[in-house]
């Protein structure tokens, strides 16, 4: 059994602020575009002031996340980060730390196992928009068929 490892890049524009982006179907891409049957895939963000997690993706819940962090790390208190650098994100680190950078799913039969309602979200917790690269690494075995 041959196990291969390959890094991607999904690159993406956030508006800030708690800005959710589904990123399921452009992780899932990658694995069928790759030749990938089974195996996990790493989604990392690199940066201090975004997280990756798993939520369902609803009108609902992209309304409840952002109120949620909101109540437990306001953006207007005061930060000892802002008193620093003197950029205002200084809520937008914290709530990263809280979230984490990095998530794991598993995959088998070329699909990402996930539940019927879960789907893989990047949130931007920064304050201003921005560019980001979303790390993808994909670990497992390859339909070597198709070569």
């Amino acid at each position: 059994m041959n196990i291969t490892i390959q890094t991607h890049t999904i690159s993406l524009k956030s508006k800030g602020d708690c800005d959710i982006i589904n990123i399921t179907n452009k992780v899932q891409d990658i694995i069928e575009k790759n030749n990938f049957i089974e195996g996990s895939a790493l989604i990392f963000i690199p940066g201090s002031t975004a997280g990756i997690t798993t939520i369902e993706y609803e009108p609902g819940l992209l309304k409840d996340y952002p109120n949620f962090f909101e109540k437990i790390i306001p953006q207007n208190q005061n930060y000892h980060h802002d008193n620093t650098w003197h950029d205002g994100n200084g809520h937008s680190h914290v709530r990263a730390s809280l979230q984490g950078a990095s998530f794991t799913v598993p995959f088998k039969n070329k699909s990402l196992i996930l539940g019927t309602w879960q789907q893989i979200i990047f949130v931007d917790f920064d304050n201003r928009p921005r560019e980001r690269d979303i790390i993808v690494q994909i670990t497992g075995k390859k339909d070597l068929t198709k070569f």
